[in-house]
């Protein structure tokens, strides 16, 4: 079971580094048939990394934070809206 958890948790972080490197290819080639690609490329890895995530989290290998509360969420968007960041 430790090892099944492990194994997911890795392959969660690679999917994650993938769509990183697919967010930082796509933006720079000029290439449309190549830039469709990678976006096609992306989508595929997104959809595997949402997949997985449900795995994780049916099995308790993942448990996600605490979500925002409306304060924090308000708090953040004035920060974007405010040119503070």
């Amino acid at each position: 079971m430790m090892q099944e958890k492990i194994m997911v948790s890795d392959t969660l972080a690679s999917i994650n580094g993938e769509l990183v490197r697919f967010g930082e290819m796509i933006p720079q080639t000029e290439n449309k048939e190549l830039k469709s690609a990678l976006k096609q490329m992306r989508t595929t890895c997104e959809q595997s990394q949402e997949q997985l995530y449900e795995i994780a989290r049916e099995k308790s290998y993942y448990v996600p934070a605490q979500k925002a509360s409306q304060e924090e969420v308000d708090h953040v968007k004035g920060l974007f809206t405010s040119g503070t960041l």
